[in-house]
């Protein structure tokens, strides 16, 4: 039978499962077995000089260079683009792959240099605590947690809603040991964490402040203190840090300070038996007084549930003019003018020896640290146009 009289099988033929106007399999089959053997008569003997057949030929020909028109177009197009865009210009990785040198572009058009860098180190603070590559001291203490977060979130409350003024950073040690002794008031100890922010944003240094027990029994609060640099006020502990070169926080008012009524505010309280003190004598470091103005005036306290402080085991439970009446809203401190002067070093090296278990010079030493915190209290009051400006 010659070529044109090859019959595809299907529906329309004999039985097959193709369609009328679509070969089945075996018809397709028979078909290529037929263009094969067309293509091999075709083809001419090595030493013959027929021509072939014009048809076949041609039509076998055209089948393979639309075959490989698309392979090797895309061929091209990879290795030779079409475009003129440099080549930073294409976004790099493909479908799926996230574009960083994007992300960084916009990230430096939105914000700056100044924002990129701090995006910057955001991101490689994240990356260091979800790979525990970070260190916490003995302690406890986690110093980058500290600055990246407890720090930097307190920072726009004393610079835009306090507006602290600070004076006397040059009487804090550079780069020895001292011991900072303050006053303590405000209902809440924010007194302390603004003092602690001041000492990093000043004087360039961490300040490692010393609590009372409450704050470690306290769930939460307790862990996150160690973690900003808080340690038990014991002389042991104080002494140890001391020695190590650190600046040491203490505010020897206590409870009796920070739970004193409005009324009595900024009459220092009794600074407790002189334990810092001593410490201080044993290490030899200096004392530097720091007086706090402003912060009597964030929580002003009026009264003191005390039947339910009982029950709570806690010192008081204040009553402010906002608190409990206004319920959460109760809790935002007023904006008051803080000024905080850090005052002349008390120098405790040229005491002799054993000067530190003699009551008599360390209540004479207490008592004059209070003293000087207390006139320079005076003293900021007078300087201070109100409480709010």
């Amino acid at each position: 039978m010659a070529d044109a009289d090859i019959i595809p099988i299907g529906s329309g033929g004999r039985p097959g499962r193709g369609s009328r106007t679509t070969p089945s399999a075996a018809a397709r089959a028979l078909a290529g077995n037929s263009r094969k053997r067309r293509t091999e008569t075709a083809e001419p003997d090595s030493g013959s000089t027929a021509a072939a057949p014009a048809g076949p030929a041609k039509r076998t020909k055209r089948t393979k260079r639309k075959a490989s028109a698309p392979a090797e177009s895309a061929r091209l197009r990879i290795e030779e683009p079409t475009d003129d865009r440099p080549l930073d210009a294409v976004p790099a990785g493909g479908p799926g792959v996230p574009d960083f040198a994007g992300f960084e572009r916009m990230v430096r058009e939105t914000l700056g240099a100044e924002g990129e860098r701090r995006v910057a180190e955001w991101l490689a603070f994240l990356r260091r605590r979800l790979t525990g590559e970070y260190e916490v001291d003995e302690f406890g203490y986690d110093a980058e947690l500290t600055d990246q977060v407890l720090l930097s979130g307190l920072r726009p409350l004393a610079e835009k809603w306090f507006r602290v003024e600070v004076r006397g950073v040059e009487n804090i040690p550079a780069d020895e040991g001292a011991l900072i002794v303050a006053n303590h008031s405000g209902t809440m100890p924010l007194d302390g964490l603004v003092t602690q922010l001041i000492v990093a944003d000043h004087a360039h240094r961490p300040l490692r402040t010393l609590a009372a027990d409450l704050v470690f029994r306290t769930p939460f609060v307790g862990e996150l203190a160690r973690k900003g640099g808080a340690t038990l006020a014991s002389n042991d502990d104080a002494e140890r840090l001391l020695r190590q070169g650190n600046l040491v926080g203490v505010w020897p008012e206590g409870f009796k300070g920070i739970g004193k009524p409005f009324s009595e505010r900024y009459k220092l309280q009794r600074f407790g038996r002189g334990g810092f003190v001593s410490a201080a004598m044993r290490t030899g470091v200096p004392i530097v007084p720091c007086s706090i103005v402003g912060a009597e005036e964030i929580y002003p306290l009026v009264g003191n549930i005390a039947s339910l402080a009982r029950l709570l085991g806690v010192p008081y439970i204040p009553v402010t003019p906002f608190f409990p009446l206004l319920g959460p809203l109760g809790l935002i401190p007023l904006p008051s003018k803080w000024l905080i002067e850090f005052g002349e070093p008390i120098r405790t090296d040229d005491f002799p020896d054993g000067a530190a278990d003699d009551p008599m010079l360390v209540f004479n030493v207490t008592d004059q640290v209070r003293e000087t915190i207390q006139q320079t209290l005076y003293s900021l009051l007078m300087q201070r146009r109100s409480v709010f400006f």
